[in-house]
């Protein structure tokens, strides 16, 4: 059965975008997928995520590395605490990077590894599995920059093969249903 989709319902059929098919309307935690070209959707999604968001944590144009770094661990110690998750979806986003006109923070690459191995020694330290997807980041350096925090996340043991037992092949608590349809 297709999910039946809100955000289109006001966008003629003649104005989709090409990508748009009825048989791509999914949720992940109650928010539908986003179709590029899609800028009709926007607005509606701005509002859910500001309703959604229960630690908001603003940060002036140009905020450096310590300021942010300070943010980063206050704000995941606090959330942690109010709530230990399941499992932790972590978008490393790296239009945070010194330079990036649309990010508009000032964080040094060294900045990116350690807010990333902050992130991931206070999640692995609590036994949560989690997923790092990565995102924003409009310079050609941004892939040396992952690639950087990547190696220094295997090379910590934060992940890898060696890292802590949090993976679904060896935790007790399985991260999906015995049977997922």
């Amino acid at each position: 059965m297709l999910h039946t989709t809100q955000l289109y319902q006001h966008v003629p059929e003649t104005r989709w975008p090409i990508v748009y098919s009825p048989r791509y309307n999914i949720t992940f935690m109650g928010l539908e997928k986003l179709h590029p070209f899609d800028a009709g959707k926007w607005g509606k999604v701005i509002n859910f995520l500001k309703e959604a968001i229960r630690r908001k944590v603003e940060l002036e144009w140009g905020t450096e590395d310590d300021e942010y770094l300070d943010k980063v661990e206050r704000n995941i110690e606090k959330s942690l605490q109010e709530h230990l998750p399941d499992v932790v979806v972590y978008n490393a986003g790296t239009d945070i990077l010194e330079g990036d006109r649309l990010g508009g923070l000032s964080i040094s690459p060294v900045g990116i590894v350690k807010r990333d191995e902050l992130v991931f020694r206070m999640v692995r330290g609590r036994q949560v599995p989690i997923l790092m997807v990565t995102s924003g980041g409009y310079q050609k350096r941004t892939a040396r920059i992952i690639a950087d925090s990547i190696l220094n996340l295997f090379g910590l043991g934060l992940i890898g093969p060696e890292s802590p037992s949090v993976s679904a092949q060896n935790s007790d608590t399985p991260l999906l249903p015995p049977a997922v349809p």
